[in-house]
Parts: C-alpha cells; structure tokens; sequence
C-alpha cells in the first residue's frame, strides 16, 4: 500500500505550460516530481499568448515575476478594428487599469520564453525533474500506485500521475478511450514578425482584434516589442489537419484575407512563415480523474482560441492541483477529485465563451460599415465586455476553498 505519510511522489506527462507549471506549484510545496516529456529537447512552437492577470497572479506567486518582465510586453490596452476600414473601437485599457483593477499585469508573450521561464524554474529546483525522450503510452494503477509505460518499453512508477499532454492526450486516451473531435469549421493562420518590418502603428503596444463577417485577425507584440505575433481565422472548410507545424504560404494567407485593409495585408506579407491548421471542436470532459490519475490543461478541457484563455486555464490548474493535494495530505484520490471539483465549471464556461466569441468575431453584421459600427458598439460596449471578461480575470486560484 503506499505510504500516505509522505508526501506523494507525482508523475506528469508532458513539459507544456501546464505540465511545467504543476510541476513548480508542487516542487514549492514540497513534493517529489517528474516529469515525462516525449520531445528530445525542451522547446516550444513559436506562437504568441496573452497572459491576463488571473495568470499572472499565479506566475507571479511562484516566483516568475521579474523573469516574465525581462521576456514579455506589457499591453497597454486592447482595440477592435473593422476589417475593411480599419475604424477602431477601444476595447478596454489594460496599461495601469489590469495592476490597479486586479492587482496583476495584462502581458502579452512569445510562448518559447514563457516555456524557457517555466523550465529553467522547474529545473533549478531540481535539475533532474524533467525526464526527455519520455513518450507516455500506457497507463495503469493499483492500490499501490501508478506505472507510466514508455514508448520504449520501460516503466515508470510514482503515487500519482497527471496528464498534462495536451489536446491528443495518450493519458486521456487510456482513461476515456479516444476523443470525438469534430471540425469547427474554421482554418488559423498564425505566425510571428520581426517588429522592425513593421510600421509603427502596428508595433504599438496594444492587443488588437481585427472582426470581419467569416473571419478575424489577431495581432499584439511580443519580446518586449522585438517581434509581432500574427493569427488569422476564417470561415474555410477545405482543410482539416490539425498540426502546428504545417506551414502555408504568404500567397495563399493573403488570399483569404483579399479585400481586408492594407494594415492587414502588411502583417501578412511581413510573415517569414506562415503556419495553418483546423479548428477542430472537443466537449470539455466532465470526469477527469480516476483513483490516482487526473488530467489537465489541453488534456481535459481543449478550448478555441477567441477567449485567450487556453494558457492561463491550463497554468491555473496545475496550481489548484498543487494546493489540493498540499491542503489533503493523505487523501491522495481525495485531493484529486477535489480538484476537479473546484476546475470543471470554470473551464467550461471558457470554452463555451471562445466558441460565443467565435461568432462574435464573425457576424455577418459587420460586412457593411454603417451596420458594423453599430454592431461593434452594442457587442462591445463597456458593460458587454465587462461580462465577458470580469470573471475571468478577478478569478484568484488561492482564494478557492480546497478543504
């Protein structure tokens, strides 16, 4: 039987946001951890996340404060622009308003440099708590604990293991059986840009969303104004792969948005390389964990991009995780179904958000100036977007009640 005495020894697979951030929250608590990732070097996909301050208040209470300012761009606020005009429409001021409304920044960050943050913590604490070259490919328990079998053949055994491998989960698999994604409908290009491509208006520090009818586009600094980041989605149903590394080209990205403004047509061109994939639709589960396996991030909840919600959902599970089983000691099983408990509804209610906002983004009403304008101005006036977005960013993962 495993010795509930101590604290338990975890297993977590997969080195993403989530993964890396579980993995700090509990080494800060005390506990043993390794974690299994299947690349053969830590990287991530160049691509760029927003960081609201309800992420930020966990990053920053780990730690990570100063070194996310040395990498990220603060933004001063966020804009709507109509996708022929260009017309632009103040969403809401993030530059003092996000520290002095919720105590925390509104960062906008290349996701490599939030990752190498994450890892370089994890490591300093333990340079041996990331096991590379570790595809997880089966799981299994018993009263005694948990054994991870790798792609090689060789074993792994802990208390606990968390599955934090992302949308095509192998730890999800083996609980629930495969997932039944469904297309959304919808293609996303993305890319990053060297800033000094770029005009200055479109280096200015702000978080900038581009509606159009069946389409919208997504740009914001990154590296403290060194790069842009660039995504464009649209209404296309001719393709349906769904990879990050599949990459396109600047004809083909600027033909699908033909007829958008030039301040469009400029991000696009200034790609080195544009990436596309498919939007593909996952329900959020409903039961993540069973006996002493439990899931998060991507794993459990696979949300669209249109809240910029996705990493920070992930980044607040893994530390609601840490304090459960922390705040439970010697309730292993326990501590994780109170953790699903206090996560399921929240990150639901993100990714039903994303897909509302999805057809926010693209309403037909903005195909023509006059109608858009007053479209803009109802979907996103002050008390709109204060729904919308209150919630999500006041959200303080210490404040849940775990016992």
């Amino acid at each position: 039987m495993p010795d509930d005495t101590a604290k338990p020894q975890i297993l977590i697979a997969g080195a993403g946001l989530g993964g890396l951030t579980a993995a700090l929250a509990l080494q800060a608590r005390g506990f043993r951890v390794r974690v299994l990732e299947q690349a053969a070097q830590l990287r991530e996909l160049g691509a760029g996340i927003q960081l609201s301050a309800n992420a930020n208040r966990v990053l920053y209470r780990l730690g990570l404060g100063e070194a996310l300012e040395r990498v990220a761009s603060p933004a001063a606020g966020k804009r709507i622009r109509l996708w022929n005009t260009g017309q632009t429409w103040p969403l809401f001021d993030l530059g003092g308003q996000s520290i002095e409304r919720y105590g925390y920044p509104y960062l906008t960050i290349y996701r490599a440099d939030l990752h190498r943050v994450l890892a370089e913590a994890v490591l300093a604490r333990d340079p041996q708590a990331i096991e590379l070259n570790a595809r997880v490919e089966a799981v299994a328990q018993d009263p005694d604990g948990v054994t991870a079998t790798l792609a090689d053949g060789s074993t792994r055994q802990a208390d606990i293991l968390v599955g934090a491998d992302g949308v095509h989960s192998r730890v999800r698999a083996a609980l629930h059986g495969q997932d039944q994604a469904r297309f959304s409908g919808a293609l996303a290009w993305r890319g990053v840009i060297p800033a000094e491509k770029l005009p200055p208006h479109l280096r200015e520090p702000y978080a900038v969303n581009w509606v159009g009818p069946g389409a919208h586009v997504i740009h914001y600094p990154l590296r403290r104004g060194e790069l842009v980041n660039f995504v464009g989605i649209l209404e296309r149903d001719d393709w349906q792969v769904e990879s990050w590394t599949q990459q396109g080209t600047i004809a083909e990205c600027a033909g699908d948005f033909a007829g958008w403004h030039d301040d469009v047509q400029t991000l696009i061109h200034a790609l080195d390389t544009p990436f596309k994939w498919a939007l593909m639709l996952r329900e959020p589960l409903a039961q993540w964990t069973q006996g002493r396996i439990t899931l998060l991030g991507d794993a459990c909840h696979p949300t669209l991009p249109m809240l910029a919600s996705g990493a920070a959902m992930a980044i607040e599970d893994g530390y609601v995780l840490a304090r459960c089983l922390a705040e439970l000691p010697g309730a292993a099983e326990r501590a994780l179904v109170r953790y699903q408990e206090l996560r399921t509804e929240r990150t639901a209610r993100v990714v039903r958000g994303s897909a509302e906002n999805a057809k926010r983004f693209h309403n037909p009403e903005l195909a023509h100036a006059a109608g858009a304008a007053a479209y803009v101005e109802r979907e996103w006036s002050e008390e709109r977007v204060r729904e919308r977005y209150e919630w999500l960013f006041t959200y303080d993962a210490d404040a849940a009640q775990v016992a």
